[in-house]
């Protein structure tokens, strides 16, 4: 008899996302804090490095992987819900022979080719790292292509059923070994070797392979535990659906979410591409260019990794069980899920969001040191997460209603309008007097927010989807956030500390998180506002769990 510790279990819509949202977040604060100690060894020009070939990794990554586990969760919910149990078993035996392909012609494509995409990275900025650096990096960072394709479907396999713990706890596994590799590798080439920051961060780039193997394995023998449970049965009734059919409709399926995250990942690098031209054009030295850049690709999102975890998270729930309610033409149940959506995305991401910007210097100070610059990129870049946070799950929306056509205008539109702003509102911001690379960032937020208003018009024009109710509850909303606002303005101006001082901003932050934090769910909670967020039954259950002898 299995111990129900080995057992799988199936979660409902919130508890799913739940689920999902608290491991990503733990994820996410573990990608927060290893950055302290490691930009520490490895430096200015070292962190630019690693964040120039994590871009591209993450691009190629988005292209190979990305649309795939979500499409294979789109996939096997359709198929249990309508009890084609052949279909599903086939659909990821298809999924995986796929990866095998796409993941070896990407590492491929990408090892071969690293040396030209490293000089459209670097131009004819000198003084900072070299194309041979920057080459490297990207070669070793290529390895993690051959392994996470494959857990990224087995993942959505497995979410396809509503079962989340088994992939969130990978995805801890998953982040400890990488975050392992990075700081033991990177420290003992940099720091007890005394070898170049470029190799230590090359040793470092294999720690997502690494991290890739480990949670990978955990999961297949998870899933082999429980092979009844899944439906991997070798004897079930065949199903009429073929092979070419299943196949057509995993690449139909995929291709929206190849795009949806692909273009947030251009998001960062064409910003990080135009940073660097028009920084450099305007004067600004190689090593500030080279930090300015990085920091609004790459540095400043990983603070705002906290953010960002909460769309993810619920996007993994989101997803299955909107295609539930739409495959049994559950309408109501839709613009349910969608309302409860953007109300849960909205109310826990913006004050977070707020926290940070207010908390901004003192932040920055503790993951990187002392930065008028830094800090002054991050007051701004919070909000460009929430922006992504809001189009990531208009557009999941769009997928689970298989609103193609619309993921793939809204997301390309609003890419267009962000590219086409950056350099101008950079010179806009140059000539009035304000730092130019904030105008990359309000570039990145109205071509966000576009993507986000088109899809929820189209939504709205073919279902007649209602949002007064999301509506209502943020005009509420206002109120426990202005109030939060207020006191961590005054809790500013009466508790003093030194930006210099690491301790120093620790203990300011904890106060202001602490304080301001209780006062925007107390207030939240006395108002009804969760009640109107996740609803009575959810608060019971939850009531119960913490009452239960």
């Amino acid at each position: 008899m299995k111990s129900k510790w080995f057992k799988v279990k199936k979660s409902s819509f919130i508890e799913g996302t739940f689920i999902a949202t608290a491991a990503i977040i733990l994820v996410k604060i573990m990608g927060m804090l290893y950055v302290i100690p490691f930009y520490a060894v490895i430096g200015i020009e070292g962190s630019a490095l690693y964040a120039y070939a994590y871009n591209i990794y993450n691009i190629f990554l988005d292209i190979s992987t990305i649309g795939f586990p979500i499409a294979m969760s789109k996939i096997t919910n359709e198929y249990n819900t309508l009890k084609m149990l052949d279909a599903k078993q086939r659909a990821y035996k298809i999924a995986i022979n796929v990866m095998r392909f796409v993941s070896i012609a990407v590492f491929i494509m990408l090892f071969l080719f690293a040396k030209p995409i490293a000089s459209l990275i670097i131009g004819n900025l000198s003084g900072g790292n070299t194309i041979e650096d920057v080459t490297t990096a990207i070669r070793f960072v290529s390895l993690a292509i051959l392994v996470i394709p494959y857990l990224s479907v087995t993942k959505g396999y497995l979410q396809g059923h509503n079962i989340i713990n088994i992939p969130s706890f990978g995805n801890v596994l998953e982040q400890v070994i990488r975050i392992s590799v990075v700081l033991i590798g990177s420290y003992f080439m940099v720091v007890v070797l005394n070898k170049s920051y470029s190799l230590g961060v090359d040793i470092a780039l294999l720690g997502a392979f690494f991290g890739g193997i480990a949670s990978y394995t955990y999961i297949r023998i998870r899933m082999k535990m429980n092979k009844q449970d899944l439906g991997l049965e070798e004897k079930v009734k065949k199903d009429k659906i073929t092979n070419k059919e299943i196949s057509k409709k995993l690449i139909r399926y995929a291709v929206p979410f190849i795009i949806i995250n692909t273009v947030a990942s251009f998001y960062s690098f064409v910003d990080m591409l135009l940073v660097l031209r028009t920084m450099e054009n305007l004067g600004f030295d190689a090593v500030n260019v080279e930090f300015i850049a990085t920091s609004i690709s790459t540095w400043a999102g990983k603070i705002n990794m906290i953010i960002n975890s909460i769309a993810m998270g619920m996007t993994i729930s989101l997803i299955p069980s909107v295609v539930e309610a739409y495959t049994l033409k559950n309408f109501d149940e839709v613009e349910k899920k969608i309302n409860s959506s953007l109300k849960m995305i909205i109310y826990v991401s913006v004050p977070m969001a707020v926290g940070l910007c207010i908390l901004s210097n003192s932040v920055w100070s503790v993951f990187y040191g002392a930065s008028n610059i830094g800090a002054t990129i991050l007051k701004l870049s919070v909000f460009s997460a929430v922006s992504l946070n809001i189009y990531m799950v208009t557009q999941s929306i769009c997928q689970g209603l298989n609103k193609f056509k619309t993921v793939y205008i809204a997301s390309i539109t609003g890419f267009i309008v962000n590219a086409l702003l950056d350099v101008p509102m950079m010179l806009l911001f140059n000539n009035i007097g304000l730092p130019p690379y904030l105008g990359a960032l309000v570039a990145s937020i109205i071509g966000y927010l576009s993507s986000s208003i088109i899809a929820l018009y189209k939504i709205r024009r073919e279902y007649k989807t209602n949002y007064n109710e999301t509506l209502k509850t943020l005009l509420k909303m206002l109120v426990p956030l202005i109030s939060m606002i207020l006191v961590l303005l005054i809790i500013k101006l009466l508790i003093p500390y030194d930006v210099d001082s690491k301790l120093s901003c620790i203990l300011f932050i904890v106060i202001n998180t602490l304080v301001g934090g209780f006062t925007y769910f107390i207030i939240s909670w006395k108002m009804g506002l969760f009640k109107d967020i996740i609803g009575t039954q959810m608060i019971d259950k939850i009531k119960k769990k913490f009452t239960r002898k």
